[in-house]
This record gives C-alpha cells, sequence and structure tokens, in this order.
C-alpha cells in the first residue's frame, strides 16, 4: 500500500493552506493506534500481576507462640508444651509428635545470653502438656529429675534420668519411653503397669521415686 500526503492550496479560502490526508494513511494511523492501546494493555496486565501479594495463612504450629516455624503435617499427632525462663519468647508452642526439647527452644526464639544452655537437655523428646524451663546460669534446671535425691519426673526425665531409678535399666528405662511414645503423659504413677516389665513388686519400688 502506497501512503501519500499531499498538501494543496486553495487560495480562494482564507486562512492559508489545509492539509489533506489521503485514505491510505487514515488507515495505516488507525491500525497503529491499535497497536499501541493493544501493547499498553498487555503490559498493564503484567504489571498487575507483578504486584499481587500472595498471603498464605499460616498453621496453627509453633508459630502460634513465636510468630514463626511450621505446621504439623494434616492428620499428624502434635504435643503442647509450655516454654518458659530464659529463651526469647516464652509461651505456649504447639509442635508435631516426636520433637525435641531443640525444636520449642527454637520456636521460642532460642536461649538469652542469662540462659545455661548446658544445664538443659536439647535432645529429650517432648512430651504432651509439659513445661520446660531454662534457667538462667546458676540456677537449676527441672529437666525430670529434682535435686537432693528427690523424685524423678516420668513425663519429663530422659534416659540417664531413668536409669537413676532404683531396678530401671537400659531395657526398663527404653520401655517407659517407648510407651510414653506412644501413649502420651502418665496420668498417674499406676500407669508404669502398662510398661512392660513392670510389674506390681517393681512399681511398689518405684513409688516413692517418682512423680507425674
Amino acid at each position: 500500500m502506497t501512503v501519500s500526503f499531499r498538501t494543496a492550496v486553495d487560495p480562494s479560502e482564507p486562512g492559508g493552506p489545509r492539509w489533506r490526508v489521503g485514505v491510505g494513511a487514515v488507515v495505516v494511523l488507525l491500525f497503529v493506534v491499535l497497536a499501541v492501546s493493544v501493547a499498553v494493555s498487555a503490559f498493564a496486565t503484567r504489571g498487575g500481576a507483578a504486584d499481587e501479594l500472595v498471603t498464605v495463612e499460616p498453621g496453627t504450629g509453633a508459630e502460634a507462640g513465636a510468630g514463626a516455624g511450621t505446621a504439623p503435617p494434616a492428620g499428624a499427632s502434635v504435643v503442647f508444651v509450655h516454654v518458659h525462663g530464659r529463651v526469647a519468647a516464652p509461651g505456649l508452642y504447639e509442635l508435631p509428635h516426636g520433637a525435641r526439647v531443640v525444636d520449642v527452644v527454637a520456636a521460642a526464639g532460642g536461649f538469652t545470653d542469662e540462659a545455661d544452655q548446658a544445664a538443659v537437655n536439647l535432645a529429650r523428646v517432648l512430651v504432651d502438656g509439659e513445661q520446660l524451663r531454662v534457667p538462667a546460669v546458676g540456677e537449676t534446671a527441672d529437666d525430670g529429675v529434682a535435686g537432693g535425691g528427690g523424685t524423678v519426673d516420668l513425663n519429663l526425665a530422659d534416659d540417664a534420668a531413668l536409669q537413676t531409678l532404683p531396678g530401671v535399666g537400659p531395657a526398663t528405662a527404653a520401655a517407659i519411653l517407648s510407651w510414653r511414645d506412644e501413649n502420651g503423659r502418665f496420668r498417674s504413677v499406676d500407669d508404669l503397669l502398662g510398661v512392660p516389665g513392670i510389674g506390681p513388686k517393681t512399681l511398689e519400688t518405684l513409688r516413692d521415686r517418682v512423680r507425674v
């Protein structure tokens, strides 16, 4: 298509020369305007998509107390743990079943500068409903064993603490921990009768040495 622009001067008309544009030029201009409109629309659409903010709803895991963390998978069992003392964000935390002390300390923002980190057994498996206190340097942690030959908390004690009990060796301690993992908290000392290897006689030996 040939596009021509012609200028004609009609001396009989006032106001000087007038521009006269050919029909072909008008069609080309319309195509140009249409193409520019399409390009601007496409650019605006892409820009809007890039600026869209996608908000992901948080789960009900450790972030409920600390603002961070990962929710447990759907259908997974969970444990609730109250952690306090020398951590950045004390509070109640929900963690997946099988989580350890190191997990709840991390969910609580980690230790503070005053925390006695060596007093806490980070490898211990957490149990539902427990309260964990992180002591300051010089304080005593409650990690299952009371000082001065006191009682052992069946819901907090680790393998080493359980083996301080009379008649409890590695096999029985492992059985107690296994029962706790499978059934949750000990509700009473009598629940020890459900642990393989512990009968009425052993229970009476342990009764004054343990607590729940």
